[in-house]
């Protein structure tokens, strides 16, 4: 008769194959209760068309799933394996950190881009000109998801002066690591690798070079690339969905499609972590609710005029700020109106209830 350690190995063994995705004793608790109920854990490394890709520890599944709120890349679930049909995703482990921008269509509604990150790498082409905005709106993203965020120039053989672009996007970037690569030349690679860990997503631009970096960091080209127009450094979408792939020296990436709309989210934290250096001079502000414009004593203006503090910065700050608070106004105001259609639906019922109660 098999002992004990014996009959719990195949669940060891799986659970040590899921390690290379992430997998550790915090979420094989968490996982408890989905065991118990015959579920496997698994990891999702693609989604669409009401399917997706789950690695497990038995080896790679496609299942379905009908939760109105889907899984993303990067999600940890528990699946149900087939039984004489399909394999199908029934639950959503808790998200430790999630990256979230405004819904495509200006909805009330954010829009989830990957699940799990441990490492945000921010990508920017090193061959066109440097949108500052962008960068930043990427960085509030990555601060805001609980994630770090790495600022990471791609084509710097293609750069007239890589240093100075580095140290731009380190200007952009308080609080995060900026680096220079080329994977023509190996360029800052391997310090790319130091910077990054546990689960990795590329953010970026179409044409940033993403999939190339990809590619370079596999060491292989497992990720499809496609060509650049000179004219405007913009590409063609060749990474058509979230995926994920395993590192080779551990961890894994999750490579995406090029972002064209990247509105904030709930990023209060993430702007504050961003624009740090202007958080900073804020508490030096005569008064505390300094809005910076005109006000006497104010810090802020200070730092502008003497050099240390650029104008632009402090206008993309309070851009951000102020479409980061229409956002909420517009999520408050939904979930007012999903509260009061919800009491008049219980109202509603009750009514009918005392009817039929009268009837009786």
């Amino acid at each position: 008769m098999p002992s004990d350690s014996s009959a719990a190995r195949p669940e060891s063994d799986a659970a040590s194959s899921l390690s290379a995705y992430g997998w550790d004793d915090d979420l094989e608790t968490s996982f408890a209760p989905h065991r118990r109920a015959g579920l496997v854990p698994a990891r999702v490394v693609g989604v669409d068309r009401g399917r997706c890709d789950v690695v497990t520890g038995a080896g790679p599944l496609r299942v379905a799933f009908s939760a109105a709120d889907g899984p993303c890349t990067g999600d940890w679930a528990a699946v149900r394996p087939a039984a004489g049909g399909e394999p199908e995703l029934v639950a959503l482990l808790p998200r430790r950190t999630a990256i979230v921008r405004a819904g495509s269509s200006r909805s009330s509604h954010g829009q989830v881009l990957a699940a799990n990150v441990d490492t945000v790498a921010v990508v920017v082409s090193a061959a066109v000109r440097l949108n500052a905005g962008r960068v930043e709106r990427l960085l509030a993203l990555g601060w805001e998801s609980g994630a770090v965020p790495v600022v990471v120039a791609t084509k710097a053989d293609q750069a007239a002066d890589p240093g100075g672009l580095t140290a731009e996007l380190a200007g952009l970037a308080p609080g995060a690591e900026a680096v220079a690569t080329s994977a023509v030349t190996g360029e800052g690679l391997d310090r790319l690798r130091g910077l990054l860990t546990g689960t990795v997503v590329l953010l970026g631009a179409s044409g940033a070079g993403k999939s190339t970096l990809a590619n370079a960091l596999l060491g292989a080209d497992d990720l499809a690339t496609g060509d650049v127009r000179a004219q405007d450094g913009k590409g063609r979408h060749t990474t058509v969905r979230r995926e994920m792939v395993a590192l080779p020296d551990g961890g894994v990436l999750i490579d995406t499609p090029g972002l064209r709309g990247v509105g904030l989210f709930g990023a209060e934290e993430g702007l504050e972590r961003t624009f740090a250096e202007i958080e900073e001079l804020a508490l030096g502000c005569r008064f505390t609710d300094c809005a910076h414009h005109i006000e006497p004593g104010c810090a802020v203006q200070a730092a502008i005029e003497s050099g240390e503090l650029g104008a632009r910065r402090l206008d993309s700050y309070r851009k951000l700020q102020r479409e980061n608070a229409w956002m909420a106004a517009r999520s408050d105001a939904r979930l007012r109106a999903e509260r009061e259609e919800r009491w008049k639906a219980i109202t509603k019922q009750q009514r009918a209830a005392y009817r039929f109660r009268g009837r009786k």
